[in-house]
Formats: C-alpha cells, sequence, structure tokens
C-alpha cells in the first residue's frame, strides 16, 4: 500500500518522542475495530475470535525476540513494562536481598520506581557513562553483589542513541541470582534481539514508537520468573496482567512488528546512518561549530542524533526551529517540559559542561528524507547566523 506523507507544514525530526502510524496499521485496527468487537475472555463465538487474534497477535511478537508467545504480557506501554519488571522482582524477592543495578543514564520510567524503592529500604547502584553513553564492564562486575537481585538497563539510550553490552551483561549473570531486564522501548524495531542468546529475563518495550498505536506495550517475562500482578482484577494476560485486551491495538501492533524484518531493520539503520553524515558534514561545511553528544558508532541506534552547537542554548535553538516547522527535541519527551538539564548528559559530560545547555536531539523515521535535514541543516545555518552577528 502506497504511504501517505506526513503534514506538509511540519518537518518531523522527533522520532524518537513518538512516531506516526502508518497506513497498514491503521487499516489492521480500522478492520478489527469494525468487525471484532467480542471480549477476548469470552467463551462465545465473538470472544473466541477475538482470542485467536490476540494469540495470533502474541505469536507475532513473541517470534520477533526469539521468545515463546506465552512470555509476552501486553501492557499498556514502556512505562509500565517497566514498572512491573521492577516492582515486581522487588517485591517478589526481597527476601534473596534488596541491592539493584542500573544506570545513570536510565529513562524515568526505570528511574523513578527505583528512588521510591530507595525510600523502602532497597540500595540501587547507579552506573556511571563515559562520554559515548555506555557502562564499563568493569564498573559493572564490581557493582554486583551476592544479594542483587536485580538488574534493569537499557538495551538503547533514548537521548544519545549509546547501545549498551546487553549481550556481555547477560553472559555475567548466566549464573547469578539476579534477574536481567533491559528497557528496549528505543532499540526494539530498530536492533535484531534474542532474548535467549542475551540471556534476558525481562524487556519492554512500546508500540507507538515502531509506528503502532499508543497506550500499548509488551513485557517479555520469560518463563520460570513469579512475581505477583502489577495490575488487580481479572485473569487475563494468563493471571499477569488484569484489564480487557485491546483487541485493535494489539492486532495493529502485531502488524507494526511484521513489518520490521531483519533485513528492514538493517536497511533502516544504514538509511539513518547516512543521515546522520549528511547533516553533521553540512553543518561543518557552513562553518558552524557543532560536535555530537555520543558517538557514530555501527552499533548505535542510529536514528537518534544528539549535537551540540556551540553558543546556541537549547530553547533559542528549539523555538527558532519550531517557528520554522521543524519538531526536535531539547532531550526525552517525558522531561522536555521540564526547566530541569538533562541528567543524560550530565551523566555524560558533567553539571558544569555547556553541552547541558547547548543540545538538541534530531530523531530520525521512516518518513524522514533527505530533503527534510537538507531543510533543517539551512535553517540552523540561519539561525546561528543571526545569533552571532
Amino acid at each position: 500500500m502506497k504511504e501517505v506523507a506526513l503534514n506538509n507544514d511540519v518537518v518531523y525530526l522527533d522520532n524518537a518522542a513518538t512516531t506516526p502510524m502508518v497506513p497498514s496499521v491503521i487499516n489492521e485496527m480500522l478492520d478489527k475495530m469494525q468487525n471484532v468487537y467480542g471480549n477476548a475472555s469470552s467463551t462465545h463465538a465473538a470472544g473466541r475470535e477475538a482470542h485467536m487474534i490476540l494469540e495470533n497477535a502474541r505469536q507475532t511478537i513473541a517470534k520477533s525476540i526469539n521468545a515463546l508467545p506465552e512470555e509476552i504480557v501486553f501492557t499498556s506501554g514502556g512505562t509500565e513494562s517497566d514498572n512491573t519488571a521492577i516492582m515486581g522482582t522487588a517485591i517478589a524477592r526481597q527476601h534473596l536481598g534488596k541491592h539493584i543495578i542500573t544506570t545513570a543514564i536510565e529513562h524515568k520510567a526505570i528511574l523513578q520506581p527505583l528512588a521510591w524503592l530507595e525510600k523502602q529500604g532497597f540500595e540501587v547502584t547507579y552506573l556511571p557513562v563515559d562520554e559515548n553513553g555506555v557502562i564499563s564492564l568493569t564498573d559493572f562486575k564490581a557493582a554486583l553483589r551476592d544479594d542483587t537481585i536485580l538488574v534493569t538497563i537499557m538495551m538503547g539510550n533514548n537521548e544519545v542513541g549509546s547501545h549498551m553490552p546487553i549481550q556481555a551483561i547477560g553472559e555475567i549473570l548466566k549464573d547469578h541470582q539476579a534477574w536481567f531486564h533491559t528497557d528496549a522501548v528505543q532499540a526494539f524495531g530498530l536492533l535484531d534481539i534474542d532474548v535467549k542468546v542475551a540471556n534476558i529475563d525481562m524487556l519492554s518495550t512500546s508500540a507507538h514508537k515502531i509506528n503502532g498505536p499508543k497506550q500499548l506495550g509488551f513485557l517479555y517475562r520469560k518463563t520460570g520468573l513469579v512475581f505477583p500482578s502489577y495490575l488487580k482484577g481479572g485473569d487475563q494476560e494468563d493471571k499477569r496482567r488484569a484489564g480487557t485486551e485491546n483487541i485493535p491495538a494489539i492486532a495493529g501492533f502485531a502488524q507494526a512488528v511484521a513489518e520490521l524484518t531483519a533485513t528492514e531493520k538493517a536497511k533502516r539503520q544504514a538509511k539513518y546512518y547516512d543521515f546522520k553524515k549528511l547533516v553533521l558534514d553540512r553543518l561543518k561545511q557552513a562553518g558552524v561549530e557543532v560536535a555530537v553528544n555520543g558517538s557514530l558508532t555501527a552499533d548505535g541506534l542510529q536514528h537518534v542524533l544528539n549535537i551540540w552547537i556551540k553558543g546556541v542554548s537549547t530553547y533559542v535553538m528549539q523555538t527558532n526551529l519550531d517557528l520554522a516547522g521543524i519538531a526536535i527535541s531539547g532531550g526525552s519527551a517525558c522531561t522536555a517540559g521540564s526547566l530541569e538539564p538533562s541528567h543524560v548528559l550530565t551523566a555524560m559530560y558533567g553539571s558544569t559542561s555547556p553541552r547541558i545547555s547547548e543540545s538538541i536531539r534530531l530523531s530520525f523515521g521512516r518518513y524522514t528524507t533527505s530533503d527534510d535535514l537538507n531543510y533543517f541543516v539551512d535553517q540552523v545555518i540561519k539561525i546561528v547566523k543571526r545569533l552571532h552577528q
């Protein structure tokens, strides 16, 4: 099916915040909204039809990360999945210890529940990162203790695109009691993920990051992991998540996942890497003082480009680009309205670095074109020249 363009009045470069749904997903959801109205928990024909769609979607999604269908629990999104993994583990395993390991650059959906657990007597180690936004495995090994019950480390960072050494961490934890959870909200759909090879126990995703619907995601929960349901109520999701499943949205999510083959993911990564080079090369050729926050490594999340434009505040650049019809971000969309500096850039460069207040994030998606990026660069050059006159 031919894809339709986005609003021609807006150059959308904020796909790490959310992505627009694609026609194939919308059509799949519309079909189910019009024709499948049964409750998947009902035993009559309408319910059985909904249940079949639910389980087919579960199978499609499980296959994408080499999991078993019964290991996929549908949730309202990445935040619920993260919270469920963290809180569930803490409640179920506190008799084995109260130590948790994470990183200083996790999403707030990880950091805030951990901060709450600290108030309840749990101890959390926040691993530092280098200027590329990556932890040291030496630091990780040093932090690991006999009473560590959970390690939660994101697969790819949402602000700078750094890729953590997930498989190496999983290998270290193979014979340890700690459960290993990874927030893969940004990485899912771009990187090939095999939860068995990487020894991942729990993994969180969100549908709206891969051109699917909002308010939907899943938590991969390895067979054998037992903890109480985060939501109390019905017996849906094999008693692991109460609440009637949103069949149209889940069908749309499965459609989005089905389109992200290994070939398609590699194609997008390569395209986005070329986009990064286009932006950086043109800015440097124009004499704009620019530096990458993080690195341009081949294994990173290529859809995220966080750049320091020296001498121009984040707020000024973002406001001027918005007036020019360009949507970018100053950091995570979940904290974009806050006056607080990015905790990710602060962890990478220190609280006194000018990068903290002079950086912007642009993130590419399915509809991004080189014309979009050339227009973006043209506007940045104009803004910088006007401000430096």
